[in-house]
Parts: structure tokens; sequence; C-alpha cells
């Protein structure tokens, strides 16, 4: 007899198999009961009879809780009112393992309840969909580069130095010598650009940001894509072009887990370029305009981000942010050298930044003023210098952070969910 998985369910009609799994839920019906059984890739309703399995065995059933673990065999049939439209007549059943009770239970638990549980809740149908859209908007990334040529070169877990401020670091020790968890694979993908064209790296970031907002963890993935001799225009069309292809991939290949998450699918289908296109000092004047105290030479908070997303039905691109609240290493617009040529892609319906970037500085006496300007230490930037004193070129690269393109795909309040087990300020367990 066949051992299958229920996704392949609909190739076996008619046929014996062999279906392992845990038990969602039962109910009985006389001399019938039926079981709703999920395996990881579905669920599937099978239909047990007195007759056919002994009452002796049948009995036994009645102790069967929530999540015990079971293998079932019999014939796979359609059936238009069974989960799935499939079921299966089941002519023999094996008990692996009799759960104890489950504590996630189809009610109302608290946050803090459900992240305890983390372990156990990634069992329940909401978060199957949200980590296998997950899985579909990782599996896109990849597809989209690699279509592309670019290159995947992983970058280290362990550096040196800072990329995005030295005030939100995991320092650790590293055999005596001081490390830390990265910001960011861009510096070295910087590097690996140079000597492969075009690449992109993908992995875990840390940022050690005390913050307790809904879109900040304090470990989540980026992808980060760097081009050689690409500038700010070139990037502004490959984050359009990408965003596109990662929302569609989710729409061709997710609909059965959007639905589950009651998305409304009609926004995501606008999600096509090209963007709006704005400038900082429009984007500005915008929130004035719209009661925002903010003032020219201010960083956008969360507040201001959700203000402009919402003003779009589409991902936004804001641009040429001042030189001062932006990372050591943007180029300068050479017609405003107070205006770093960056980009942020904001999200629409209030989820704002999804993407941030832009163009390097290549110029090594300007990149040396800057690290000096921003009291880095040199020397542990000397590598990084290097790639200034040898074939320098413009170029250019973004990251794309996964927890929140995840959030605002599924349609979800909070980047928590996002991630198998995620990492805030006051959350480490399980």
């Amino acid at each position: 007899m066949t051992t299958i998985y229920i996704e392949e369910i609909a190739r076996f009609v008619g046929q014996d198999v062999t279906i392992r799994g845990w038990l969602r839920n039962r109910r009985a019906s006389g001399k019938v009961q039926f079981l709703i059984v999920r395996d990881g890739t579905g669920d599937l309703q099978a239909v047990i009879s007195k007759g056919v399995l002994g009452e002796e065995q049948f009995a036994q059933l009645a102790k069967l809780t929530q999540e015990s673990s079971l293998i079932l065999a019999g014939r796979v049939r359609s059936d238009a009112r069974a989960h799935g439209g499939f079921e299966l007549e089941v002519s023999r059943i094996e008990l692996v393992q009799i759960a104890e009770p489950f504590p996630v239970q189809a009610k109302e638990h608290g946050v803090g309840f459900l992240m305890e549980h983390r372990h156990l809740w990634l069992r329940s149908s909401r978060q199957h969909a949200v980590l296998r859209i997950r899985h579909e908007i990782i599996r896109a990334c990849r597809n989209f580069f690699d279509e592309r040529g670019f290159i995947l070169l992983d970058t280290p877990i362990f550096t040196p130095n800072a990329c995005e401020g030295t005030t939100t670091l995991f320092q650790t020790d590293y055999f005596g010598e001081r490390a830390y968890l990265t910001q960011s694979g861009q510096l070295y993908s910087e590097a690996t650009a140079a000597a492969f064209g075009k690449v992109y790296c993908f992995g875990p970031t840390f940022r050690a940001e005390k913050s307790k907002t809904r879109r900040h963890l304090t470990e989540f993935w980026m992808v980060e894509p760097e081009v050689a001799f690409a500038e700010l225009p070139e990037m502004m069309e490959l984050a359009e072009a990408f965003l596109s292809y990662v929302v569609g991939r989710v729409l061709e290949a997710r609909r059965t887990e959007l639905a589950t998450l009651e998305r409304d699918v009609s926004k995501l289908e606008r999600v096509k370029p090209p963007f709006p296109r704005i400038t900082y000092e429009e984007a500005i004047a915008l929130l004035q305009k719209k009661g925002n105290p903010i003032q020219p030479g201010d960083d956008f908070g969360g507040d201001e981000e959700t203000m402009l997303s919402n003003e779009f039905d589409r991902p936004a691109i804001v641009h040429r942010y001042p030189s001062s609240i932006k990372a050591f290493y943007m180029q300068n617009d050479p017609e405003r050298p107070e205006l770093a040529l960056c980009m942020d892609v904001l999200a629409p319906e209030g989820y704002g930044e999804i993407i941030g970037g832009g163009q390097r500085i290549h110029e090594i006496e300007k990149l040396t003023a800057r690290i000096q300007e921003h009291k880095l230490p040199e020397e542990e930037f000397r590598w990084y210098l290097d790639l200034r004193r040898y074939g320098s070129v413009p170029h250019s690269g973004f990251g794309m952070g996964i927890e929140r393109v995840v959030a605002w795909i599924c349609g979800l309040d909070h980047v928590r969910e996002t991630i198998p087990f995620p990492r805030t300020l006051y959350r480490l367990y399980p």
C-alpha cells in the first residue's frame, strides 16, 4: 500500500493508500466516526465504520485527543462535501501516541499565552497559511534574482564593524576579540559585486533596537541585491520589478492560504509598476498638510510611514532624504549635495517601509571623510576602503525585510506571526 501526503490525494482516487498524521478533531455519529487528520501538507477527512474496524478498536477511538498521532490505511474517494473534496474510507488504523490535553484551543487566547506556546501554535491553520506564504515569498525572491543572472553569495554573521549605526549592535566575544552580529550583508555584498557584477545575499540580520512596535523584530531575514555600475534610478526600477514579481507569485500559488487569512486580494492585484515616486521634501509637505508636526530634516517614524503609505494603492518610493539622517556610505546627489541618493519603498495600507537602499559612495576620499565624520574606526574599514582603491565604480543596492513583506501580503497586524520563532525585545523563549 502506497504511503502518500495529503497534498497528493487527488492523484489516488479509487486507490488504497496510507496516511500518517495528527488528529485535528473528531466527531461521532452512531456507528461511524469522522476524523480530520493533518500531516503538514493538508487536512483530510477520514471515515471510520464500526463494521469495518471492529467494535473493540472502534471504541478505542473515543480516547483520541487533539494532536494524537496516528497512521491510517484505506481507500481514497471523491466527496464534494468533505474538506478538500476527498476523504479516506479507513480499513486499518494504528495509534502512535495519545496526546495530552492540547493547550492551544479554538478559542480566544492572549498574545502572551500564544507566544509562550509558539512551538504548538504553529500547528494552527492560520499559522500554516502565514508560513506557507512566507515560504512562497522566499522562493520568489530567489527565483527573481536567479532568473536575472544574480549570484547568491552568503555574507558573514559575525562582523568586526557596524553597517547601520553603532547603537543597534549585538556585541559578542570572538575568541578574545570584540565582534557583532550582522545588521546587514551590504558591505560584504559590495565586495562580491565588484567580483561578480550583480549579486545578492539572503540571511538573518540582527538589530538591538529597543522597540516594541508592530514592525520590529531583533532577528529578521533580509534579501539584499547589490549591482556594480548601477545608480539610483536603476535600483528604483529593480525594486518595482522585484516587488511586483513577488506579489504576483503569491497570488498565483497561495490563493488558498490568502483566503484562509481573509485577505482582500484585490489590493494585492494593484501591485504593478510603475510605483508612485515622491521626494523626501514632497513627503514632508504631504505629511504637514495632513497635520503631522514633522519638520524638514526629521527622519520618518512609524506614524509618518503609515500616514504616507495610506496615500497610495500600491507601494510608493520615497527618495533623496537628507544625507544627515542616512548611513555613512550613502552617495550625495551631485546637484544637491545635502541630499543622499537613497530610497525607501513603503508598502500600502499603512504597512510602511519594506525596502531601503540606494547608491553607495565610490570615491575613496569622500568615503574616508564620511567614516571620520561618523567617528567610525577607520582601521576596521580598511578592507571596505580597498574596494575604492582597486577598480571602484558607482554601485547600488537595497535590502528587503522578509517579515515586513509577509505581514503586508498576509494583512497581519504584527510581524510576530511572520516567522516561526520571533525574537522581540521581551521574547527569547521558546
